[in-house]
């Protein structure tokens, strides 16, 4: 028998989420067919198996959240998956775990929302007078919701009490309301609530949990500094019209003014490549392709598809290859390598309205620019008021990389390049 293993689909997977299982016990598995999608820290990618035979064991339902490594199914000569069949019985329960262990393992299941309670012929009962059998984590959750184990049939291994069936008995029970027990200390006021009317769990995405980790570790530990500049782009407003006219005229696709903004970037990176570099300890690295992050929006959080070598590319090249990749962000079939090897980002929220923010470094980089709307502002020009488009940027940098001055030149550059359209295209 052989086992398929959770495996390391990206460089920063800590842990993965089954999403859809596509064979079944007792299916044939060939090499190359995909037996399941799993849900990594940046998208849902396609799991392939590597041995041919029978998948006699699913380990790992779908929703559920291992580590890599972790074994998730069992391949073989079927005649495993054959006893299983025969012999439907529910397996033993294993030995009681560690309790630091149990419940790090059932904190990564999410708890399913409105999940049945579990039928009196699903799962054995607890003897009369015996212990029912619960995991640390769901004795916790009872206590706090004053449920008593003694009425609850697990649906657990063996019989098992975890944590989904305590919030099910809880949230069939009379009252919502828990009761502390007796003897017990009030809980702190600042713990949070386990479930309530008014609360709804949202179990986090794998893209969620990386994002959520990664960017805290980027305020944690790289010294954030920020330079906004006010860029007038009536003139690039203008020019794009103008490009675009030409473009479809030659069925060309149309830029955005963010394909410009990306474009001019490169171009500045590449005049101050000090920028494009990457902190590492006691060195520093000095990336010599200008390879453009580009933060897309996705229901299950950030994702950045890049753009290798924008610098080399022409603004239509950009454009085409910005829709296309982030269309995949949001359809979820971005693959590892259109992630990866980024060296500096852009997030640009100004579609929403937003004039101005500042955006959180994307480790290993140094460096982040946030780019808000272009409004109508009124400015002096030759002693008479005018009506300008601005536009506002913010660079984020890692101070242990990048200095103040370097920073601002890299801006001063970016910002002759919008107020000068024409040498964006030169």
């Amino acid at each position: 028998m052989t086992e398929i293993q959770m495996p390391r689909l990206s460089d920063t997977m800590e842990e993965g989420v089954i999403s859809t299982w596509n064979k079944q016990v007792g299916d044939q598995v060939s090499r190359g067919d995909v037996v399941a999608e799993i849900e990594t820290d940046k998208a849902i990618m396609e799991l392939e198996a590597y041995d041919e035979g029978v998948l006699e064991k699913i380990l790992v339902g779908e929703g559920q959240t291992v580590p890599i490594g972790t074994p998730i199914a069992v391949v073989g000569d079927g005649s495993g998956a054959a006893a299983e069949s025969a012999s439907p019985a529910e397996p033993a329960p294993a030995a009681e775990p560690e309790q630091a262990e149990a419940e790090q393992a059932e904190a990564a299941q999410p708890a399913p929302a409105a999940e049945p309670a579990p039928q009196p012929s699903a799962q054995p009962q607890a003897a009369p007078g015996s212990k029912p059998k619960a995991s640390p984590l769901a004795k916790a959750v009872a206590r706090e919701l004053g449920v008593d184990l003694a009425g609850i049939r697990g649906s657990g291994p063996g019989g098992r009490i975890i944590r989904a069936d305590i919030e099910a008995a809880a949230s069939s029970a009379p009252s919502a309301q828990p009761q502390a027990p007796a003897a017990e200390a009030a809980p702190a006021a600042a713990a949070p609530a386990v479930a309530s009317e008014d609360v709804e769990e949202i179990p986090l995405s794998g893209v969620r949990k990386v994002t959520a980790k990664r960017l805290t570790e980027s305020k944690q530990q790289a010294p954030h500094f920020y330079l906004t500049s006010a860029i007038d782009v009536t003139d690039l407003v203008e020019f794009r019209g103008h490009l675009n006219e030409r473009l479809q005229a030659s069925g060309g696709p149309k830029v955005s003014l963010n394909d410009l903004v990306v474009k001019a970037v490169a171009t500045a990176l590449r005049a101050n490549p000090s920028v494009n570099v990457s902190f590492a300890g006691d060195k520093m690295l000095q990336h010599k392709r200008i390879n453009l992050g580009v933060a897309v929006a996705v229901d299950a959080g950030l994702l950045v598809p890049v753009i290798p070598d924008a610098d080399r590319k022409s603004v239509s090249e950009i454009a085409a290859e910005s829709r296309d990749k982030a269309l995949k962000a949001r359809d979820g079939k971005l693959k590892l390598d259109e992630m990866s090897g980024g060296t500096f980002t852009i997030s640009n929220l100004g579609m929403f309205g937003v004039e101005q923010f500042s955006a959180v470094i994307n480790p290993p980089e140094a460096g982040i620019l946030a780019v808000g709307s272009a409004s109508d502002e009124v400015k002096v020009r030759d002693g008479e008021f005018v009506v300008r488009k601005i536009l506002r940027v913010t660079l984020s940098a890692d101070h242990r990389a990048v200095d103040g001055a370097v920073g601002a030149a890299f801006l001063q550059q970016f910002t002759a390049l919008l107020e000068d359209p024409i040498r964006i295209i030169a």
